[in-house]
């Protein structure tokens, strides 16, 4: 394994080396007008940004609903949310919202800046935010279990909207506040629930900087506007006119693109990517390991309504099986480190109830797996090595990562590796992305690797995505797994209702939830993902860093990152000379 991944990373190394002598002064190959592997086209290079590192296919759409699998941008670009949030500072920042506050214990009221349009130059109201909250009444919607705290949302005048609650959930409240788009309701007003709920949406309308120029099956342009409120009520302007987000077929591919100065930011996870900054060929957030701000924490997850994996027994097994040291030092090059046996992010570190972990968490060990799927009936009836089912029947599993994210891929074999080496066989397998997308929606799989539930507010974030009930038919952003705990839930909820400066209230519940969690093991928390951010400085220059005087917003332009710094990047990034 380790052998395999040195190779990969040296191969593509060299891939680099070729195409950065194949380019001179960070242009394009072509002579500037195009980037990332584009066919003929006229944008001015100084004025176009060129992205990647969300899609790996076609665009599946631009409804901002669909907050798992619209194209790039569509929310953060196009529709704007009431706040964005700076996890630096821990501060949600007033955006569509000019200001927002609790007038009692169960009222909220949100007072909406003035003179802001959308793209088609009618003029948002806060009937289009009472609106837009209003969908979450859709039983289908991802967001319905807003409603089961939320009573009314409603325009009290044109620019101010009262949230009226049946209960208060500040922590849960907070990230609504900057994580949940704003639509038109004098366009989506007319829309069938199917349509607003799945519609391919593919002529945006937002308040938003951008709006959508173009699309192809591997690129989607996005154009700035002119009117866009934001330079004169907020004093800032992105500085690209155009964005370009290129659809790529896995990670090697990025690398020469940046090499031919045919890509400025990537989002991809890169082999080798400490080669690449340690030699200055492209910049990072920090200069040495783990170069990158820490995003989310990569699971392994199983659904839990498919024997053996309803069986916590099982699962508790399946943990100690997975040597997640070998994916931090052989896929990753320390580019990632180990997640805690809870999964907390390193800026929640705070929140994790060391004495529960020393006494219930889990490690890498062969022998207690293999005790524990023994003690539990699993056992190896026919001498092949591996456990059968407690009926005595076959036990083979599949674990399921998305073709051409090769860092993942590997991670997968290393997984299926421990496993064999307790007893459990587990087999890889690499669908297209937005097949696996659709499997896991509908709870058709064994196992696989997730890691959607990124850095927030507020560490209910994490525990909401692990926990929420009821499990829907369809399953789109939350608990792929299937779990279901109702003394989990209910801890979850509370935990959303504890005030956001109540440090000690937040702990005391949370250790509650880690206790059902490492108990349990609903998922397995492998590693840390980085916020992958790698640019190239041909064309764009002053990138977020650690150094002194330079932006220390987030690099990314991840679903969610874009209200979290992603486009307060845009507005400090310069044309190079």
């Amino acid at each position: 394994m380790g052998t395999r991944t040195r190779v990969r990373i040296t191969a593509a190394l060299a891939v680099f080396g070729l195409a950065a002598t194949a380019c001179t002064g960070g242009g394009s190959a072509s002579g500037g007008s195009t980037g990332a592997g584009g066919k003929g086209g006229s944008l001015p290079r100084h004025e176009t940004l060129y992205t990647t590192g969300t899609q790996w296919g076609p665009p599946a759409n631009y409804n901002p609903l669909r907050n798992w699998d619209h194209a790039t941008g569509t929310k953060g670009l196009v529709y704007e949310t009431l706040f964005h949030f700076d996890p630096a500072k821990g501060e949600l920042t007033p955006w569509l919202a000019e200001s927002g506050d609790w007038t009692g214990d169960t009222t909220y009221d949100v007072k909406l800046r003035a003179g802001i349009t959308w793209a088609d130059g009618e003029p948002l109201t806060a009937k289009d935010v009472a609106y837009s909250y209003g969908l979450g009444k859709i039983e289908a919607s991802s967001f319905h279990s807003l409603w089961s705290w939320l009573a009314d949302a409603k325009a009290v005048d044109d620019t101010t909207v009262r949230f009226t609650f049946k209960e208060a959930r500040y922590q849960e409240w907070d990230y609504t506040l900057f994580g949940q788009p704003v639509v038109p309701e004098h366009i989506w007003g007319s829309r069938t629930e199917e349509d607003i709920l799945n519609g391919v949406n593919d002529k945006p309308v937002g308040t938003g900087a951008y709006t959508l120029k173009s699309k192809t099956q591997d690129r989607v342009v996005w154009e700035r506007r002119d009117d866009w409120w934001g330079t004169k009520a907020l004093s800032m302007t992105p500085a690209p006119r155009y964005i370009v987000d290129v659809s790529n077929p896995s990670n090697e591919v990025v690398i020469g693109q940046l090499g031919q100065g045919q890509l400025d930011l990537s989002n991809n996870f890169l082999p080798g990517a400490s080669s690449l900054i340690k030699s200055k060929k492209v910049v990072s957030y920090y200069d040495e390991a783990p170069y990158m701000l820490s995003a989310n924490t990569a699971w392994l997850v199983p659904n839990t309504t498919r024997k053996p994996m309803d069986d916590a027994a099982f699962r508790r097994a399946l943990a100690a099986s997975v040597d997640t040291a070998k994916i931090v030092k052989g896929v990753y090059g320390d580019l990632v480190k180990p997640a805690s046996p809870t999964g907390l992010l390193p800026q929640w570190e705070q929140f994790d109830d060391q004495a529960l972990i020393a006494e219930k968490g889990f490690t890498h060990d062969v022998a207690a797996a293999k005790k524990e799927l023994a003690d539990a009936g699993y056992r190896d009836e026919d001498g092949d090595g591996f456990v059968e089912n407690k009926d005595g029947k076959p036990l083979s599993l599949k674990l399921a990562v998305p073709s051409g994210w090769t860092d993942w891929m590997e991670a997968a074999k290393v997984v299926a590796a421990g496993a064999k080496d307790v007893g459990i066989r587990i087999t890889t397998e690499f669908p297209d992305q937005n097949a696996l997308n659709e499997q896991r929606a509908k709870g058709d799989f064994d196992l696989v690797v997730n890691n959607e539930r990124q850095l927030s507010n507020t560490p209910w974030t994490y525990y909401e995505y692990i926990f929420q009930l009821p499990v829907q038919k369809q399953q789109n952003t939350v608990n792929f797994g299937r779990y279901e705990n109702e003394d989990a839930w209910k801890l979850v909820q509370k935990l959303g209702g504890v005030r956001t400066d109540d440090t000690a209230g937040m702990k005391s519940v949370i250790s509650q939830i880690q206790d059902i969690q490492l108990t349990e093991m609903p998922l397995i928390p492998l590693w840390y993902n980085g916020l992958w951010a790698q640019s190239t400085t041909g064309s764009w220059t002053n990138w977020p860093s650690d150094a002194a005087g330079a932006p220390k917003s987030a690099p990314a332009l991840w679903r969610n990152w874009l209200e979290m710094g992603g486009f307060e990047t845009l507005t400090q990034i310069k044309p190079a000379p």
